[in-house]
């Protein structure tokens, strides 16, 4: 017999897999172990690049994305899986230089969305996330 928590995640729309909302870096790599296909290793890549980024970045997974922040500070970065790109979400994104391409609804966020043959610019992503985790946060 199988228990719930050895089961693997459910996938989502889009294939974003379903992670109970927790506050820690466990629930993160759960997130990312059950990103599907080319989406993982943009999943590993993104965490790695935040946690050399940010010395003593603070993780969660709240409604399904895993959350960046500072404690004390809320949250500067999440990121979740659709059908054909990793959306990478910054709170205040309209604050970063250059701003972010991907245009929101939200006056402050920007995105960027990662397609499966993207090259992924790690100097400039390096750049926004040290510039979004020196601004305040967002509280949730």
């Amino acid at each position: 017999m199988t228990k719930k928590s050895d089961a693997a995640p459910v996938l989502l729309a889009g294939g974003n897999p379903q992670i109970a909302k927790a506050d820690g870096d466990a629930p993160v790599q759960a997130y990312i172990a059950a990103m599907p296909g080319w989406k993982r290793d943009i999943g590993r890549r993104l965490d790695a690049l935040i946690e050399r980024t940010v010395p003593g970045v603070r993780k969660a997974v709240k409604w399904n994305s895993p959350f960046y922040g500072l404690e004390g500070q809320g949250w500067f970065l999440s990121y979740h899986c659709f059908t054909k790109y990793v959306k990478v979400t910054f709170f205040r994104g309209t604050s970063l230089r250059p701003v972010p391409p991907g245009e929101s609804k939200h006056k402050e966020v920007r995105y960027l969305d990662i397609h499966e043959d993207d090259a992924l610019e790690e100097a400039q992503l390096a750049a926004w996330i040290k510039q979004a985790s020196r601004l305040p946060g967002e509280r949730m």
